[in-house]
């Protein structure tokens, strides 16, 4: 099988094409948390019932998780640059959709069009990022898109409810999807113009992998649908789903594993979970993930239900989280590179240490004062956020072949869509079980959040035995980080001193 080296462009493009991905980026994970502060406006203007706010939700969540390592795939076929601009189209045509949807149903319709898009555009950032940048830049660059996840993440809660503040309730909803045609189209004509027409890396033999595209679909899908729905499923039927999951993953495993011995090229390559560090990387990612999303889910319902704030209000509470989460992250892509895995460790203990200052901030601040008194805590988990995703990305990917980077990063985002929405689930259970039992609304914010300091300190775990073996074992060059797969990696063994 023959491949074609990547040559990094050497000019400064790159960083104006990086923002390009950036943006791109920023408007698909908004998206994700910006539509839940619309829900009520949904209802008021569009009728929409529960189970189609729900499916607004989740359905994004969903279509986006489905689609991450198939485009990923994709990408690493046909070019990672016509993949980025056709999903970035879609993802702008499908914000116009349901800007202007006549009712529920397609609305719905159109954000599940929305989200299959937007997992197109993910994987192939962390693709552009691996075969445009090596080294000290490599770090910086994945540094800024952990920025952004962060940020956009955060943020969203206080977008939305500054749209919906402007315009009204009646049609805000409408404005959350609006919002994103410019930021589409002027991201759309300056990827024309800046993304490089970088050298497909896959041997053009290879083929697409439908089958495993269907299992690992289904298998995703069936993990996933029973938590995002966890609220509006009720009964335990829904949880006959996860052995059919894992029925159809370890499907998806022996199917991958065949098609490596017959010498055809895998949707995911098997041989990536055979390093440390992309293995290790993954599950942090995976369990952090369901503990630092949810706090903005549980917290945002408790500052609008409980203490009456408004959804503009509950958005600027977490302001701090998001400002200081950029921050981190830029300064993360910087000293990952000295410190590697142990500034992940000091970031995922500046997460648990801020989310139990605003456990201690909601109990000696009770009522509308609780914003300011969870600032401080905030602020410090936002930091420890920041020093987290961006190391931890870089971590992850820093030994993948550059040829399957699209795969690769889409399995690592798919961790992230599966964790986030478990984190929900879980988290969001232990809420509302106590607040319908107990009635106490401080309790159970209190206890949703300790849930989800529990699920980042799993992540902690993961992070320091990972960083203990390093010490004992270091993970070793294999053979093709210096060979041929050091030539696709553009000088990825030298990316990061990841162990110390």
């Amino acid at each position: 099988m023959t491949t074609v080296q990547a040559r990094p462009t050497p000019d400064d493009r790159r960083w104006k094409a990086l923002a390009v991905c950036l943006t791109a980026g920023f408007i698909s994970l908004l998206d994700t948390s910006i539509v839940n502060v619309a829900l009520p406006s949904m209802e008021r203007g569009l009728g929409a019932s529960e189970a189609a706010q729900s499916w607004v939700v989740s359905g994004y969540a969903l279509t986006f998780g489905l689609a991450l390592v198939p485009a990923g795939r994709l990408g690493d076929m046909h070019g990672r640059r016509r993949a980025f601009l056709f999903g970035l189209a879609v993802f702008t045509l499908a914000s116009a959709a349901c800007g202007l949807a006549p009712g529920p149903s397609w609305l719905v319709v159109f954000r599940l069009i929305q989200g299959t898009a937007a997992g197109m555009v993910a994987p192939q950032t962390s693709g552009l990022i691996q075969q445009m940048f090596q080294g000290a830049e490599r770090a910086k660059a994945f540094g800024l898109l952990g920025s952004v996840i962060g940020v956009s993440t955060a943020v969203g809660p206080l977008a939305g409810g500054l749209l919906i503040d402007a315009v009204g309730t009646d049609d805000g909803w409408r404005w959350v999807f609006f919002v994103n045609l410019p930021i589409g189209v002027a991201a759309f004509a300056a990827g024309l113009r800046l993304l490089p027409r970088l050298p497909v890396l896959s041997a053009k033999r290879e083929t697409f992998d439908l089958f495993g595209v269907l299992l690992l679909g289904s298998g995703v899908l069936a993990l996933m649908l029973p938590l995002v729905q966890e609220q509006q499923w009720t009964g335990r039927e829904k949880w006959a789903l996860f052995p059919v999951a894992g029925l159809l993953l370890a499907a998806f495993w022996g199917w991958e594993r065949r098609q490596g011995r017959l010498g055809r090229a895998p949707l995911v390559d098997l041989g990536l979970f055979s390093l440390r560090s992309f293995t290790l990387g993954a599950l942090v990612s995976l369990t952090y993930f369901a503990g630092f999303t949810t706090v903005f889910f549980v917290y945002s319902l408790f500052l609008q239900n409980t203490v009456g704030y408004s959804a503009l209000a509950a958005g600027l509470s977490v302001l701090p989280f998001a400002a200081a989460s950029a921050v981190g992250a830029a300064a993360g892509g910087r000293l990952v590179v000295r410190y590697g895995r142990k500034l992940v460790v000091i970031g995922l203990s500046g997460v648990a240490l801020g989310l139990l200052g605003v456990i201690v901030a909601v109990e000696l601040v009770p009522g509308r004062g609780v914003g300011w008194a969870t600032a401080l805590p905030m602020l410090v988990g936002g930091i420890g956020s920041g020093l987290t995703v961006s190391p931890n990305t870089t971590l992850t990917l820093t030994r993948v072949p550059v040829r399957r980077a699209g795969a690769a990063g889409g399995v690592l985002q798919t961790g992230q869509r599966v964790g986030s929405a478990a984190g929900i689930a879980v988290v969001g259970a232990v809420y509302f079980a106590h607040l319908a039992h107990a009635g106490r609304s401080t309790t159970a914010i209190q206890l949703g959040l300790l849930t989800a300091v529990g699920l980042i300190m799993i992540a902690l775990v993961l992070a320091v035995a990972d960083l203990r073996e390093r010490h004992v074992h270091p993970e070793p060059e294999r053979s093709g980080d210096r060979g041929r797969t050091g030539a696709e990696e553009d000088g990825a063994g030298e990316t990061v001193r990841s162990g110390s």
